[in-house]
């Protein structure tokens, strides 16, 4: 077993379990001083051997196991709400009449203009459609094989993000 952060080994006998940054962690001794330490998970009385489940068959599917074809391709751009802005002054509307045009309140468009409120998918290709402006752009999924440089090729925390000490 090794360390989530690191990717030392930890002993399998007597994991170190810490809360860091909000997650609980397989950590070695010295990651262990970055959060928290967590007592160990209680142990099951009893393990249920009867296999069949009691849920109906829809909800059964519907808690399947999501892969990287899940995730979206396509994200925001980062200065979406200068852009909308500029395209809705470009064509001499105003923010109610935006509005009326893709079936949104004046108050919506206000916080996306201003940048306190992110659209969802649904909300920008309306606005993409009545502006005519990109505001989504595909995103290059991240090959994470390149951060590999653990001892046994695992991939672990510390391998993608720097570590901030205190």
């Amino acid at each position: 077993m090794e360390c989530e952060i690191c990717g030392k080994p930890v002993p399998e006998n007597n994991p170190i379990r810490a809360k860091i940054e909000g997650s609980v962690m397989v950590v070695c001794k010295e990651c262990s001083k970055l959060g928290t330490i967590q007592k160990a998970p209680p142990k099951p009385k009893y393990v249920k051997q009867n296999n069949k489940s009691k849920r109906p068959a829809a909800t059964r599917s519907r808690n399947r196991n999501y892969s990287r074809n899940d995730e979206p391709s396509e994200e925001l751009i980062e200065d979406f709400s200068f852009e909308v802005r500029k395209a809705r002054e470009a064509k001499d509307w105003s923010r109610e009449e935006l509005g009326k045009r893709i079936n949104e309140r004046v108050s919506v468009i206000s916080r996306i203009e201003t940048g306190k409120m992110t659209p969802d998918t649904k909300l920008t290709k309306k606005l993409e459609k009545a502006l005519n402006i990109k505001l989504l752009e595909k995103v290059d999924n991240i090959d994470l094989n390149q951060f590999i440089s653990s001892s046994s090729g695992e991939r672990t925390l510390g391998n993608v993000m720097k570590i901030k000490r205190k």
